[in-house]
């Protein structure tokens, strides 16, 4: 698990592939909106997309702005609500 992108609107954490759970077998990513307190984890092929989509993203250098309207696609699809233990 690696936190890889965190800003005030945000957060992005990355996890390693593991060939012995189907949803990670290509990795995953758990994208969580701040503001609203939700959460949505991506896996398999989902995970593959966006880590590309991702890379070309981050080709452009953009600005926090850019990387949060970015993030901000995904927002329809938080549906867990964030809690903390």
């Amino acid at each position: 698990m690696n936190l890889i992108y965190n800003s005030d609107q945000y957060s992005v954490v990355e996890y390693g592939a593991d060939v012995d759970h189907e949803a990670l077998r290509f990795g995953g990513y758990e994208i969580t909106d701040k503001s609203v307190r939700r959460e949505w984890f991506i896996g398999g092929s989902l995970a593959e997309n966006f880590r590309k989509d991702v890379h070309d993203l981050i080709a452009g250098e953009p600005s926090i702005e850019e990387i949060d309207e970015f993030l901000g696609q995904f927002d329809l699809y938080m549906a867990q609500s964030v809690l903390l233990h």
